[in-house]
């Protein structure tokens, strides 16, 4: 892991913007897909949504947001599985079409978040304002959205160090709006052509583009906010990272987050029999067909080690 830099919790708040012209991209980046959203909703009134569609929908946030959980998250960040080239590829390129930013730059901003997780040095922590009512709704808007206007910490690129030197990775990020824009055209295209008409080519834009993008937003920022808000804490931690039952099925396992700060480098985050974690599962199918070695896994009395620390703590 690269060299970080050490964390000060007492260090104010940032309160500066990004440049005008960046915070206007951020404002189209957080509201188009919401526009979307609602456009495909006003449009069902007199098509509907047919089971091509919905398949369109469900195809496209599955791919994009496994992009996200498996290949930006747990290969990329955290190095808990090895994988061949072709699938780092094909996961970098799904994960960018889930349009949350380049690939590096998204590795970079998630692990300086574990090194400062809830110090005011973390990018995007909901426990920066205070205590109190106000101060809750202030810090969870600003883990949800409000983070991505303010500039990055200097320094970020030391935090990707080991990944810089893989040509195709520094590719796949800089080819970051390629990956959207077809992100956006491969639903349409598909909706048009399995329903023949202009209008399912329409629907297959919205839906399968724009509103499968707002849902992954929310989906992934939930993480982010509400994780670290609302939920159980069986593992100790020095942060308020929460297992959240809710994201943790609409998330496809990343909603366990206290396990997963417990264990980062872990590839299962769904530590538990009844704990869903759909992510981890394809990682065991990769792992089935030889595709994926070297899984992360903590062993059960390491596991129960730490909760027994738990368990010690709350007495």
């Amino acid at each position: 892991m690269p060299v970080i830099e050490t964390i000060s919790p007492e260090a104010p708040v940032h309160t500066e913007l990004i440049p005008a012209h960046m915070r206007i991209t951020m404002l189209f980046v957080v509201a188009i897909p919401f526009a979307g959203l609602i456009a495909g909703i006003a449009l069902l009134w007199g098509y509907g949504l047919s089971w091509v569609q919905l398949a369109v929908f469900a195809g496209m946030y599955f791919l994009t947001a496994l992009g996200v959980t498996l290949g930006f998250h747990r290969l990329f960040t955290h190095r808990a599985f090895k994988t061949t080239r072709p699938i780092k590829l094909i996961l970098g390129i799904l994960g960018s079409m889930a349009v949350e930013g380049q690939l590096l730059k998204w590795v970079a901003v998630h692990r300086r978040h574990h090194q400062c997780s809830d110090t005011q040095d973390d990018p995007h922590s909901p426990h920066v304002y205070g205590h109190g009512f106000l101060a809750m709704v202030r810090g969870l808007w600003h883990a949800h959205v409000g983070w991505m206007f303010q500039p990055d910490a200097p320094g970020l690129d030391r935090y990707i160090d080991d990944l810089v030197p893989d040509r195709m990775l520094r590719a796949v990020s800089r080819l970051f709006p390629l990956w959207v824009v077809l992100g956006l055209v491969i639903p349409a295209v598909l909706g048009g052509v399995l329903t023949g008409t202009w209008t399912g080519a329409l629907v297959g834009f919205l839906w399968g583009g724009l509103a499968r993008i707002f849902l992954v937003h929310h989906m992934t920022w939930s993480i982010n906010s509400v994780c670290h808000l609302w939920g159980r804490r069986p593992f100790p931690s020095r942060d308020e990272s929460r297992n959240n039952l809710v994201f943790g099925v609409l998330g496809l396992g990343e909603g366990w987050h206290n396990n997963h700060h417990a264990f980062p480098i872990s590839a299962r985050h769904g530590l538990r029999w009844w704990q869903i974690d759909i992510t981890y599962l394809v990682i065991r199918a990769l792992q089935a067909m030889r595709l994926a070695w070297k899984v992360q896994v903590p062993c059960a009395e390491t596991i129960a080690g730490r909760l027994r620390q738990q368990s010690g703590r709350s007495r």
